[in-house]
């Protein structure tokens, strides 16, 4: 299928061909006919991208901080591999689309296929032939309405709820400043909302087509009196409210707001303006500000959008899916006029002149711009909703080849940690990459020469030639995943987490033990990179002839996570302790040769502490040798401080190793410093799991450490919760 897409660092443009999105828990898979280009918002995104990444630093200071805090933590060669690694690929452009349901994931009641929709999301309705929406982001189309006016549901949505902060009464004289896009809808709103409306905009074309819409007046900003006429229409008291939809660093719009707005009034702030709020004329006639976010609550909420989560319309009249559906509830009684803001049509081959279009080089007049998608046969929309089951007893192909790669998962961390590494090999096959995003998958295989690339897992977990599957995805598919590919025969290499909980990692055990075809057959590897990172090894080697009990202390400051953040959701990552510290229980195994035994664990008082979510923690785990592995994972630390620490005593001996920079060696008074560059072992773990698939050696982590180390985060939750010390 065909997707617009432009290239992070460089700017470039293209018609992308990537595989058709894959839909998850809750979405539907839309075949798209029209979206549109938001061209204030996407000509700022086109724009960005083209620019130099000083220009981009010196307008992001904010970001550039954040880079800053992670090089401390982890070091300017992870840290830039990581950045470069993101700005060398490709992002999807669009938001708002329309067209038909093409298949239904089994959670979704209320659509079906064949049912007209239109779709919004920024990291879902994209320019693109096909694409997959979560159900809260999606509405049905009424009959009578046309698709291509449907696929302007977002952007009208956005301008309906900043119709709705402005709370407008029957009439009302409300003034909107800016008439692209926005502000056209805006006046439309208005007008069917019985307010008298006038339109200020710096270009012609807009304010002609301000009448078009129905506004009474509509003024150049330079060439017409605007604070005159507002005055005259309004009686003399002034605009009852003010609307900016216009997008500029300027702050002539705010200026003008404050001066044309009555006593009391309001003025409510859609688009991307400058807010440098002029403290005169607002003290003085206490206007009342008001800003408006996107296209109604539920907007970046993860709950609603992703979960598909509902607020009660008792408590929340307009949401942002109650606000699509207003839209086109108006298009149907003709309230809503599309025809007059359309003043472009392209077709989906044509879409980087309509990208021209808005980056001004041609020089044509512009504000609404459709692009259309051919249409598709009836055998393949009917093999798009098909949906193929695999049977549950093992199943191995005698095709399948241990150097022939798959990948599910195709992130930042994949493309920057483990994809590289793959590479470098010789003898090693990239086969398939498998991705949610069809444009990402699509991008991973030109820049890693994978063979194809996918956006059903199954293209990899199931194929008969792949014999290696590494997952690379959210923590939530880890479990499912690795069980598929091991039971297909498959060696796995899975990123930390195996498992969120017993349930997801009882399977996998009783798989790789009871079935004579696996077992000691089929590599399994879970992500723990440390025990691989040079310094950790030597700090072990410093240990290796002793056969007494140490005292290990790893110390993590990890930095505070917001709760919604997704590693902190239970069943998309788990949070931090099954997620992030299964590293260091892993590490404190490989440092010490021994397995947890019991652990204790308090945590500090803290508003994210849940069932999973523990932001700051103290662990001791008493080691079957006798050792002691305290583990001080901190949020409330401060960044410029490294990372990570080890302190570990043993026989009248001790090692520090700092943030995998520098080791330091002392026994009998005599202290030896090592240097290391930050690596922290990814390199060697992915070399390390090849080779023992080469050389069909012993798992390079025993599987009973890496159940163990499953296991023990699980019982430190319980302890924490049990507030008591809980054997494993």
């Amino acid at each position: 299928m065909k997707q617009i897409a432009q290239h992070i660092k460089t700017g470039a443009m293209k018609v992308s061909d990537v595989p058709t999105p894959a839909i998850g828990s809750g979405m539907v898979l839309v075949k798209n006919y029209f979206s549109v280009i938001s061209a204030g918002t996407e000509k700022t995104s086109v724009d960005s991208r083209k620019s130099s990444l000083l220009q981009r630093a010196k307008s992001q200071p904010e970001e550039v901080r954040k880079v800053i805090d992670e090089v401390k933590k982890n070091g300017l060669t992870r840290t830039y591999k990581r950045i470069m690694g993101k700005l060398d690929s490709y992002a999807g452009l669009g938001y708002s689309t329309a067209g038909v349901v093409v298949a239904v994931e089994e959670s979704v009641h209320d659509l079906e296929i064949g049912d007209r929709v239109a779709c919004a999301g920024a990291e879902y309705a994209f320019h693109s032939d096909l694409v997959a929406v979560p159900r809260n982001l999606v509405a049905r189309i009424p009959d009578g309405v046309s698709t291509e006016s449907a696929a302007y549901t977002t952007i009208a949505s956005i301008a309906l709820q900043g119709v709705r902060q402005t709370e407008p009464l029957l009439g009302e004289t409300i003034v909107v400043i800016g008439l692209g896009l926005l502000g056209q809808f805006t006046v439309q709103f208005l007008k069917a909302n019985g307010c008298k409306v006038i339109g200020v905009d710096l270009d012609p074309l807009a304010v002609q087509m301000a009448i078009r819409s129905g506004a009474d007046a509509a003024l150049h900003r330079h060439d017409d009196p605007v604070v005159s006429v507002v005055q005259s229409m309004s009686g003399g008291y002034g605009a009852d409210a003010v609307i900016i939809t216009a997008g500029t660093s300027s702050n002539d719009p705010i200026d003008l707001a404050g001066k044309i707005t009555r006593e009391r009034g309001r003025v409510v702030i859609v688009g991307a303006a400058s807010m440098n709020i002029p403290r005169g004329p607002y003290y003085m006639k206490e206007i009342d500000i008001r800003i408006s976010r996107s296209y109604g609550p539920g907007r970046y909420d993860k709950h609603y959008e992703e979960e598909g989560l509902d607020y009660p319309i008792g408590y929340v009249r307009w949401t942002e899916n109650r606000n699509m559906q207003a839209y086109l509830q108006l298009l149907a009684q003709g309230r809503i006029n599309t025809d007059v803001l359309t003043t472009h049509r392209f077709g989906v081959d044509e879409a980087l002149e309509a990208y021209a279009l808005i980056e001004g080089e041609k020089t044509e007049p512009y504000v609404g711009i459709v692009l259309a998608y051919d249409d598709m046969d009836a055998e393949a929309l009917k093999s798009l909703a098909q949906d193929a089951s695999i049977p549950a007893a093992p199943v191995i192909s005698p095709r399948r080849s241990s150097l022939s790669i798959g990948f599910v998962g195709a992130g930042s961390f994949a493309s920057g940690y483990l994809l590289p590494h793959l590479k470098a090999m010789d003898d090693v096959t990239l086969e398939c990459v498998c991705n949610r995003s069809g444009l990402t998958g699509a991008d991973m295989r030109g820049k890693f020469g994978f063979r194809r690339s996918s956006t059903n897992p199954a293209d990899v977990l199931s194929d008969e030639v792949i014999g290696t599957v590494f997952i690379a995805t959210r923590h939530g598919q880890h479990a499912p995943f690795a069980y598929e590919a091991l039971r297909h025969g498959k060696h796995v290499f899975v990123e930390k987490p195996l498992a969120l909980n017993e349930e997801e990692l009882a399977p996998i055990e009783s798989l790789l033990l009871t079935h004579p075809e696996l077992t000691g057959k089929v590599q399994l590897m879970v992500g723990y990179n440390r025990r691989f990172a040079p310094l950790v090894m030597d700090m072990q080697t410093f240990f290796a002839e002793y056969r007494e009990p140490a005292v290990v202390h790893y110390y993590v400051n990890a930095g505070f996570l917001p709760k919604d953040h997704w590693t902190q959701h239970p069943t998309d990552g788990g949070g931090r302790i099954i997620g992030e510290v299964c590293h260091f229980v892993d590490t404190i195994q490989f440092l010490t040769g021994a397995l947890p035994q019991r652990i204790s664990a308090e945590s500090i008082a803290s508003e994210n502490d849940a069932v999973t979510n523990f932001d700051s923690v103290n662990i001791t785990m008493r080691m079957t040798d006798g050792s002691i592995g305290i583990i001080t994972y901190v949020a409330n630390g401060d960044s410029s401080i490294p990372k990570e620490r080890i302190t570990m005593s043993c026989g009248n001996a001790t090692a520090v190793m700092d943030n995998f920079q520098t080791l330091t060696l002392a026994r009998d008074g005599k202290q030896n410093r090592k240097k290391g560059d930050g690596d922290k072992g990814h390199h060697n773990e992915v070399v390390a799991f090849m080779n023992a698939i080469r050389k069909k050696s012993n798992p390079v982590i025993p599987l009973e450490s890496i159940l163990a180390t499953s296991r023990a985060t699980y019982r430190i939750l319980e302890a924490l919760n049990r507030k008591e010390v809980v054997a494993l």
